[in-house]
């Protein structure tokens, strides 16, 4: 088990949304620094894919599983990270059901099962208040209520990350991640390496920060953020 912040040792992280474009990325980090990596998916035939990544897959439903059998999985874990989302073609109620009420399910588990690092891939403009009818108002309202659900646990130490908009160009190792960036574009690569780095970054808790592309080294940028 690692010290937070430290560079030896092991960390074992559970991810939720184990199969998302940011989180293959973030395991096949995760996993390069030696850390043990769980990866959560709904998919059986989705594990294939992470055991490509080093990751352990999950075959479980966070819209339906009860939280002890989250918690089960979660027991041993020094950090979890929510990186699920209903994703494009899902509708406003599966907004709600996943991007809110799976982020809230792994939260509460998170607690119970004692896993105090939290670190939520949220979305630029995440707001519970958000106005209009589209589904990305759903989105975007569901987002900022599981932001502000896990922002309420004093029992985690939870980082709530919000990337601008998202690219597959390679990343750069450059970004800009302060609590207010204003909109622009950022690569997942560069994503899934602030998570890694955020994730191992205690200094960074109770924080809520929006990354763009920028300018800054990746880990420069979160050792910045983590002494304000």
């Amino acid at each position: 088990m690692r010290t937070f912040g430290r560079t030896v040792g092991i960390m074992r992280i559970v991810i939720a949304g184990g199969h998302g474009q940011i989180a293959l990325r973030l395991e096949r980090r995760l996993v390069a620094r030696g850390d043990e990596v769980a990866g959560i998916i709904r998919k059986p035939e989705q594990a294939d894919d992470l055991r490509a990544a080093g990751a352990e897959p999950v075959v479980l439903d966070l819209e339906s599983a009860p939280v002890e059998e989250v918690t089960a999985v979660l027991a041993g874990a020094d950090a979890a990270v929510f990186a699920a989302g209903a994703g494009p073609g899902s509708g406003t109620d599966r907004k709600d059901t996943v991007d809110r009420g799976a982020a809230v399910l792994f939260a509460d588990a998170a607690v119970r099962a004692g896993v105090r690092r939290f670190v939520v891939v949220s979305s630029m403009g995440a707001d519970p208040a958000h106005e209009g009818d589209e589904i990305f108002d759903a989105y975007l309202r569901a987002k900022g209520a599981a932001d502000a659900y896990v922002t309420r646990q004093s029992a985690l130490d939870w980082t709530i990350l919000r990337p601008g908009a998202l690219k597959d160009d390679p990343g750069t190792g450059l970004v800009r991640l302060e609590a207010r960036t204003g909109r622009g574009p950022v690569t997942r690569d560069d994503v899934a390496a602030v998570i890694a780095e955020l994730v191992d970054s205690a200094a960074t808790a109770g924080l809520t920060l929006e990354l763009v592309a920028g300018s800054t080294p990746v880990s420069v940028a979160v050792k910045s953020v983590a002494g304000n």
